[in-house]
């Protein structure tokens, strides 16, 4: 198989974690590249001996100095050849214009490059390795300074995903060109909230869909992607229902060493912390942009977490933050108007990379003239407008807490000491789907998609307020306090944020893109649209490390920290919430026994009873951050 159609065949996972970028994204042609950039294949020594294959392409206009613009990844450099361009150069075609040093290279173990590949690998300061991503940066940009022409000294760095990882690594190499990076929907631990897990819970189809193909051994350099996993149905609610307990995957993944690592660690144990990212984002020199999208199903939490963290423990980093209404990497590979029938009101991807992207590198890289970007650029989906702020989440966000009420109500006043509780039950043999739609994957369609499907099920409770008479904005992270109980040793505990559209809602913007709602006469009336959706696995509710169980039928308290949002639910819209206890197949499901779930037979898996309990002892809510116009 060619490398062109193999990649396409794993597009379904490749693309969701930062690969090729699909058919919409705009390029100039391989012609253009051609005519203006002169290829180079190159084998770049490290400081152990290991050499990794880069791509140099350089503009064939000697007549001034350029700075080397860095991206490292696993995905494959393509195409590969002397003589074989890509389609176009860097971020977006600004950047191919203007003209920098771009530089493409197969980081340690992957593909073209020589050594070992190893899964988010751990900084020397935790696995006191030799080497690491930082050092291979560094290695690299020093070779490539000392026998690259036409330089000027400076460098910059980015990537999506993945890609986006080996940029806030990179971020950390102390090279002193480094003067621009920005990690794009960065990868920065696996276990707690990116790709792979939401506080423990297995994000079951993505991360085995992605590690079935990427996770397969590759014994020595190669231009070929490995043969793509085909589960033989579009159908992923049958096909991994059919499949049966989690650890009953083991038998499609024998020769995918990472995929079994993660089932022999079902705690955040020092394999897991080893991948933890934050602790090393300290003393970072250049200037940082991170960007991600409010509705980047696998990384919308790297993000935020790269830019807190920079600003808790790096706080001299000149570090900027940029959020939109985009799925994962949509701000390159999409115009970003739409998500489903969810529209944005504005082409918001190439507004970023002409007015934020571009000038960023431009002034970092090429001293270009230019106001400073403000501290934070967001995306206020609902009242579809960018916000310009100097704080993130912004300092006038009052915080207020949205209480569970008797009869499915949902009010910012505390519950009657008589408000009761609700019940509902909850069978592992018949999950509530995460999505209406088919799909064997996890569509990104799903961050935005109608809930009523869900809300019609007798295991999801239902809470909403009455038509709002007036604008409401959150903004920063939801902060949910449930106190619950269960028949059960254990359990999950869903929570989502919905905003309800009037059933007479017709949106001007809306416009027909090939999906289902294109069929429907009025697709957003009534539309019940996932804002955000989170879940906490019960037995990490107070340590993800240290597992405990619950008490059958005694009320406990299970609080956490759901991903940021900044969303304004319109007059006449209502707000509401959702609680289940399974979602599936988007996450694997509890048995609701306490046990190591990737250890669980088919017998162990139990019917339960939950309780949510909303009364003044214990008042269910939903805090949120309240910003006034």
């Amino acid at each position: 198989m060619s490398l062109i159609r193999a990649l396409r065949a794993a597009l379904v996972t490749v693309t969701l974690l930062g690969g090729p970028p699909p058919p919409e994204k705009a390029v100039l042609g391989q012609a253009a590249v051609r005519a203006h950039y002169t290829k180079r294949e190159v084998q770049i020594p490290m400081r152990d001996g290991v050499k990794l294959f880069t791509a140099i392409y350089a503009p064939k206009d000697t007549s001034r100095t350029y700075p080397i613009l860095l991206q490292r990844t696993p995905y494959s450099v393509h195409p590969y050849g002397a003589d074989a361009y890509p389609e176009h150069l860097g971020p977006s075609e600004p950047f191919q214009t203007e003209g920098f040093i771009f530089v493409y290279q197969d980081v340690r173990g992957r593909m073209m490059s020589e050594g070992e590949f190893v899964n988010m690998r751990p900084q020397r300061a935790v696995s006191g390795a030799a080497v690491d991503e930082s050092t291979d940066t560094y290695d690299t940009l020093d070779w490539l300074l000392r026998h690259v022409d036409g330089n000027n000294g400076r460098a910059g760095q980015w990537g999506i995903s993945y890609p986006g990882f080996y940029s806030a690594v990179g971020m950390l190499s102390g090279h002193p060109a480094l003067k621009a990076v920005s990690p794009e929907a960065p990868i920065v631990d696996w276990f707690a909230g990116d790709d792979f897990h939401r506080n423990g819970a297995l994000w079951l189809p993505h991360a085995f869909n992605f590690m079935v193909n990427f996770g397969k051994p590759r014994p020595k350099p190669t231009a070929e992607w490995s043969k793509a996993f085909h589960h033989g149905t579009s159908d992923g609610y049958a096909w991994f229902l059919r499949l049966g307990p989690t650890g009953d995957t083991r038998q499609y993944t024998k020769d995918v060493a990472f995929w079994n690592e993660m089932l022999d660690h079902p705690t955040y144990d020092a394999f897991w912390q080893a991948r933890n990212l934050r602790p090393q984002i300290k003393g970072v020199k250049p200037a940082i942009l991170t960007v991600g999208g409010w509705f980047d199903a696998e990384n919308l939490y790297g993000a935020l977490q790269v830019f807190q963290t920079l600003g808790r423990q790096s706080p001299a980093t000149d570090s900027r933050l940029v959020m939109g209404p985009w799925f994962h990497g949509g701000w390159e590979r999409s115009k970003g108007d739409h998500l489903g029938p969810v529209q944005f009101g504005a082409d918001t991807s190439t507004w970023f990379q002409t007015e934020v992207l571009f000038p960023f590198f431009m002034q970092h890289l090429k001293e270009a003239k230019g106001p400073a970007l403000p501290k934070a650029t967001v995306f206020e989906t609902g009242a579809n407008r960018w916000r310009q702020l100097d704080a993130w989440p912004p300092k006038q966000a009052r915080d207020a807490r949205l209480y569970l009420e008797p009869a499915g109500r949902l009010a910012f006043t505390p519950p009657p000491a008589d408000g009761g509780a609700d019940a509902f039950p909850s069978d592992p043999a018949k999950p509530v789907p995460f999505v209406e739609q088919v799909a064997i994957g996890m569509p990104r369609e799903y961050m935005t998609a109608d809930q009523r499907f869900a809300g019609r099920r007798p295991d999801v409770l239902v809470y909403q307020t009455e038509p709002l008479a007036e604008d409401l904005t959150f903004a920063g992270p939801l902060r949910p306090e449930l106190f619950v109980a269960t028949t059960g040793t254990d359990a999950d505990w869903v929570v989502k944020l919905i905003d309800v559209y009037p059933d007479d809602f017709r949106n001007p913007d809306f416009r027909e893109d090939g999906s289902p709602w294109d069929r429907t006469p009025n697709p957003m009336g009534g539309y019940q649209q996932l804002v955000r959706g989170e879940v906490m696995r019960g037995k990490f509710r107070d340590s993800l490390s240290t597992p405990a169980p619950f008490v059958p039928g005694q009320s406990t308290r299970v609080a956490w920290s759901m991903n940021d949002i900044f969303h304004t639910f319109k007059k006449g819209h209502r707000v509401m919430i959702q609680i289940q206890s399974t979602w599936f197949p988007l996450m694997d499901r509890n048995p609701q026994v306490f046990m190591d779930i990737n250890q669980a037979k088919a017998a162990d898996y139990q019917k339960a009873t939950h309780t949510v309990f909303h009364d003044a002892a214990r008042p269910s809510s939903l805090g949120v951050g309240v910003l006034k116009p």
